[in-house]
């Protein structure tokens, strides 16, 4: 009896203790704070992730606003230049408005699209100059480093970069990326520093053609693209050059002919126009047209960015990095450090891509998609062909560097494909051309300016090697455009991606 009665009493303290510590546990446990699962960005949306940080409220509103959610709720791939609350309120302070409610709707859509880029853009791919695809309302955004910190369109820096999301990257900035609308003349034309060259593009009449944004082709517009190599007052007024009579009297042209192509005085303001929008991460080792395309300028990358380098002399004009990179509308401006006189250059190695011309570029697959075309002598200026159809041939996934710039022309059977190519300068010149070394690629006879060339181009189909292969030596006694035409001689198919001409000295 006492036995059990000793056992039982043991029985009840454990359970009591038992109890005890169960309660204890109980009472911590619920004095902890819940645990949260926090959705990593990886496995976001663009919109999701927006949506889900509050810091970015205001860039939420303007989502919603332009209705772009369900756009950036699918695949993408996007990157997004994402403002902070912070950001957006400063903007609006400095544009007079209180709220997004304040701005116009149209202003709206296209500050939205100018953060907004359709490609997948981490800032390992960032270099001096500009990023290399344009955003949604088809503008470059600049691209510089101060110290580590990188800068956009001049203003903007990265605060937080590479956010991984499920459909792209997103860049946090602590400015909002305010829309460039002036073009090239105008920017040059506010900027009191450089009042003598753009008093030189106004009564040259050249300022009309920088002034141009958009023009017409078809029935829609075509965006325009310059790059302009601007000299400052500064400069021209270490050369004793003080107003823009002085520099028509430093050029020795006739003051009353100024708008004419051949006067000395246009030539030397043109000489610093160039067609096409380069910044400087895009220009490479080559010569670079004028606006005319009768003469270029000479650029050589190396320790320097070395404009019409002197082989003798090693002199050379440059690029004050400072003050150049100045994004416009329909172009870049760069600040140059000498006059640049009007030369023409050393001929140096030039390769044209079959694809780089601007009616072949105003297509919506350009750089995007395949696409076929059927009007041999009608649907292009510079490119045309016979046989059963022309295919655009873009690798979205690249091509590992076989294609320049991933695209190329394509034909397959039986086909004969023309294409004539810029302006260039009289002399002797090896012309070659290139294709990959893929398997369906056939064999050609050349013709170039109608005359059938030495060699034939031998494809892979027929046992032939492909890729970079002489065509002809020829001299050409005048700058002028150039026609080469490909016909094949055994089934199959072509994928010209690009002409070279090489000087023979």
């Amino acid at each position: 009896m006492n036995k059990h009665s000793t056992i039982s009493k043991i029985s009840k303290t454990l359970f009591k203790l038992g109890l005890l510590s169960i309660m204890a546990l109980g009472i911590t446990f619920c004095t902890e704070k819940p645990l949260l699962w926090k959705v990593d960005s990886a496995e976001q949306v663009a919109s999701d992730y927006i949506n889900s940080n509050a810091e970015f409220s205001e860039f939420a509103k303007l989502v919603k606003m332009n209705g772009l959610e369900p756009l950036l709720s699918i695949r993408g791939p996007y990157t997004i230049m994402l403002p902070t609350n912070d950001a957006m309120f400063a903007y609006y302070k400095e544009k007079g408005k209180n709220s997004l409610e304040e701005f116009d709707l149209a202003f709206l859509k296209k500050l939205i699209r100018n953060h907004l880029i359709t490609n997948e853009i981490s800032t390992g791919d960032l270099g001096l100059g500009a990023i290399r695809d344009t955003n949604a309302i088809g503008d470059y955004l600049v691209t510089e480093f101060q110290g580590s910190d990188i800068i956009l369109n001049k203003t903007s820096k990265i605060i937080h970069r590479n956010i991984r999301l499920a459909n792209g990257y997103v860049q946090v900035i602590d400015r909002v990326i305010d829309p460039v609308t002036k073009d090239v003349y105008t920017m040059i034309a506010e900027d009191p520093s450089f009042k003598i060259f753009a008093d030189g593009l106004k009564i040259t009449g050249i300022k009309d053609t920088l002034q141009e944004i958009y023009l017409p082709f078809g029935k829609r517009t075509a965006r325009t693209r310059f790059t302009v190599l601007a000299v400052p007052d500064s400069i021209y007024q270490k050369n004793g050059i003080n107003n823009v009579n002085d520099l028509i009297k430093w050029t020795g042209a006739n003051p009353d002919s100024v708008t004419y192509l051949n006067n000395a005085f246009y030539r030397y303001i043109e000489y610093h126009c160039l067609n096409g929008t380069r910044y400087l991460n895009s220009f490479e080792t080559t010569l670079y047209p004028i606006l005319s395309c009768d003469n270029n300028v000479s650029l050589t990358i190396d320790t320097d960015y070395k404009i019409n380098l002197d082989p003798k002399t090693k002199k050379y004009t440059s690029f004050n990095i400072h003050s150049s990179n100045i994004p416009a509308k329909n172009g870049a401006i760069h600040t140059i450090n000498d006059l640049l006189p009007v030369i023409q250059p050393e001929p140096t190695t030039i390769i044209f891509e079959t694809t780089d011309f601007f009616d072949f570029k105003q297509g919506d697959y350009f750089q995007k998609y395949y696409e076929k075309f059927s009007d041999g002598k009608n649907q292009f200026q510079n490119i045309h062909w016979v046989g059963d159809y022309l295919q655009y041939h873009f690798k979205v996934n690249g091509t590992g560097g076989v294609l320049k710039n991933e695209d190329c022309l394509q034909m397959i059977g039986w086909f004969s494909l023309s294409v004539t190519f810029p302006k260039v300068m009289k002399g002797k010149w090896e012309v070659s051309i290139y294709q990959p070394n893929w398997g369906d690629v056939t064999s050609c006879s050349v013709y170039i300016d109608g005359e059938m060339a030495p060699n034939k181009y031998m494809g892979p189909r027929t046992g032939g090697p492909g890729g970079l292969q002489k065509m002809a030596d020829v001299d050409f006694k005048t700058t002028s455009q150039h026609t080469v035409r490909l016909e094949n001689f055994f089934y199959g198919m072509v994928f010209w991606d690009y002409i070279q001409f090489k000087p023979i000295k």
